[in-house]
């Protein structure tokens, strides 16, 4: 029986192209426009066709083929990846009067008449993953979780399943030679309550929520798996761009749609912040109806340049807000009231109420915050009680409903020791706090947060082991982790040789951080993870930090009189010193990256274009910026310098125009000579 003869090299070529172009023409037709023009099995053969030429003539094979995205590889982990511009989060607002708060303080900063309006680019707020896409000359290389904001997980292969995501952007001959799509991976409603059918038939644990969903899809170790979940994409942003420059929010949804991506058909531009207001009522009152989960509508300024002076405060962008919709709520009964011992010793009461559901959760804790709050509303076990996922996420108390009461219900009073060490508790404020800096329940959670994902990120080291660890005496502080030995834990029950050897490895490796994940690492009080880079970013090393005292902490932006007082404070205190010098007899090494300060550029301005070689927009910026220059987006007569990298685009056409001196790499160098 003879074989079917193999098709030419030149052939084969052709007939991949073609059928490489129609399969992502009907990829967008049922994605992105949601038209399809042909059957399953239809689209099917063309991919088995496409995959069969490629196999027979590998030379072929392309990165940005249909035919792979679905790897069926198995990662050993995420490595972590660093994202060109941090994604940092959004603040919330939840009223029309928050609305024109927020919008008198865009005009107070940009010293604009408050008769003046402000164009405002508007979009449901997606209850998914946010994403990070990076294309370089057009081809998807990495794609990344959030994470902290600067790092996140690298989830290429698991995004390139995701046929809404393209692997090399459409409709572009020079395409820019490095962007940072951002978006979110999430699930239609449809699809997440097919999933969870599915799941229920196989008798498997079903998913609390669609964004829950999303993220364990995202997180699979094998891409086939990934694979099989019909996850969606949405593309609402850019971070980092080269080659290619805009000045409003609603270019770069243009620009988005352009590409091939799929962009909210929701997202609309309006003339002020009375408009933006109206369209998140409209949203709201649709809710329902949206095609995925949505917790409230986010609101951009639209203008570039205001973005841009704009800035961002420590934690959030200063021209975006997420104004969020109106809490799902339900009554229940809080069957206990009980007191939790945080990290910083701030102890928190705790309503253990009924189950019940909210959205698609089920909701059996609901915080109290303080004393006070349960005084005020009046919260009593055995209480009935109006219950809710604030910004549908955290469940917390409304009120209690007194005509429900039999009598049988008791006041809560805060114990007057604490719940995990018996120390006499004090009040700070509305706050009751543990002293005891040596409280089991703070020791073990600052250990967890030691070994946290955002700290040293000791992979793991989880709260049952953390437990076991603290009840069989073989660590008594954070410090101790870094000693640990083999021979010590080997002999524990349920720890087997393998996974204890890993778990030291784990800790070995880690030994190394960063100055700014040590500080998150060492829990300080009103210190997290953001707040600790600002930190990292304004002192030399730990010593200076020891050694500072308030008034050299408050002349860092963002650093207020309560953080610098608790930052200060942390110091004084002998046994967190004789804890970090512990960590560091024990190996701990920190690395600094230090910002060198001076004037040398003081009075120039710049502009950045191309791509460069050995720095990166924001590093470049960064230096620029650290000696004491100024870098612009567009290019004027006043424009000291442009620094032009490959393919600089019509900015370096404007700046031969007007006269401007030209940059290369090496003229940068020799500038800073």
């Amino acid at each position: 029986m003879s074989s079917k003869p193999e098709i030419s090299y030149s052939k084969a070529k052709k007939t991949v192209e073609k059928l490489r172009n129609e399969i992502q023409r009907h990829d967008r037709l049922y994605y992105i426009e949601n038209q399809p023009q042909i059957s399953d099995s239809q689209y099917d053969k063309l991919m088995r066709e496409l995959r069969n030429t490629e196999d027979a003539h590998p030379r072929l094979i392309t990165p940005d083929s249909p035919a792979r995205r679905v790897s069926g590889t198995i990662a050993q982990g995420f490595e972590s990846v660093q994202h060109i511009v941090s994604m940092i989060s959004m603040d919330n607002i939840q009223t029309e009067q928050d609305a024109h708060d927020f919008d008198r303080r865009i005009k107070r900063f940009l010293e604009l008449d408050e008769l003046i309006d402000i164009e405002y680019v508007c979009e449901p707020k997606f209850d998914g993953v946010s994403a990070s896409l990076t294309y370089k000359n057009g081809l998807l290389r990495t794609g990344a979780t959030r994470g902290d904001g600067k790092n996140g997980e690298n989830i290429t292969q698991n995004l390139k399943t995701i046929k809404a995501i393209p692997l090399r952007l459409n409709n572009d001959s020079r395409p820019p030679g490095i962007v940072e799509v951002r978006g979110e991976v999430i699930y239609s409603t449809a699809a997440f309550a097919k999933l969870n059918r599915e799941l229920t038939k196989e008798g498997k644990p079903v998913f609390a929520n669609a964004r829950n969903a999303a993220s364990g899809s995202l997180r699979q170790l094998d891409s086939s798996i990934t694979a099989t979940r019909p996850l969606d994409f949405y593309g609402w942003g850019i971070g980092h761009i080269e080659g290619f420059s805009y000045e409003s929010e609603w270019e770069i949804i243009d620009k988005l749609r352009n590409w091939g991506f799929k962009v909210d058909p929701r997202i609309s531009m309006f003339n002020n912040i009375e408009q933006a207001i109206s369209y998140h009522h409209e949203i709201e009152s649709s809710r329902d109806k949206l095609p995925y989960d949505a917790d409230g509508v986010v609101i951009k300024v639209n203008n570039k340049k205001f973005q841009r002076e704009l800035g961002s405060t420590a934690k959030y962008p200063r021209w975006a807000v997420a104004y969020k919709f109106k809490s799902r709520q339900a009554t229940t009964t809080v069957n206990d009231i009980i007191v939790q011992v945080g990290r910083m010793g701030v102890i928190t009461p705790l309503a253990k109420v009924e189950p019940v559901v909210i959205a698609g959760v089920t909701i059996s804790n609901a915080s109290l915050h303080t004393q006070d709050i349960v005084i005020q509303k009046d919260i009593r076990k055995g209480d009935t009680v109006l219950i809710e996922r604030a910004g549908d996420v955290i469940p917390q108390i409304v009120k209690s409903i007194p005509e429900k009461r039999t009598g049988k219900e008791k006041k809560f009073k805060m114990p007057s020791h604490c719940p995990s060490c018996s120390t006499q508790i004090e009040k700070e404020g509305s706050y009751y706090y543990c002293p005891n800096l040596s409280c089991p329940d703070q020791v073990k959670g600052r250990i967890e947060h030691l070994a946290s994902r955002r700290a040293f990120d000791i992979k793991g080291l989880g709260e049952k082991i953390v437990i076991r660890f603290l009840q069989e005496g073989i660590i008594k502080d954070p410090a101790d982790i870094f000693s640990l030995k083999k021979e010590t834990i080997i002999d524990l029950e349920r720890f087997a040789d393998k996974s204890t050897e890993n778990l030291i490895n784990e800790i070995q490796k880690n030994k190394r951080v960063t100055f700014d994940r040590f500080l998150n690492a060492i829990s300080i009080r009103h210190v997290g993870q953001r707040m600790s880079q600002v930190v990292a970013e304004n002192f030399k090393d730990l010593d200076t930090l020891i050694n500072a005292d308030e008034q050299q902490l408050l002349e860092i932006d963002s650093v207020g009189p309560e953080i610098a007082k608790s930052i200060v404070n942390f110091f004084k205190i002998e046994s967190n010193i004789n804890t970090i010098n512990k960590m560091l007899d024990a190996g701990v090494e920190i690395i600094y990256i230090q910002k060198v300060k001076s004037d040398k550029l003081s009075g120039m301005t710049f502009v950045l274009t191309g791509t460069l070689e050995n720095y990166t927009r924001d590093e470049a910026k960064e230096l620029i910026e650290s000696l004491g220059g100024k870098v612009t987006s567009s290019v004027t007569k006043k424009t000291s310098y442009i620094i032009a990298g490959e393919n600089p685009g019509s900015k370096l056409d404007k700046a031969m125009s007007l006269g401007v001196e030209i940059l290369d790499e090496k003229g940068i160098k020799d500038l800073l000579k």
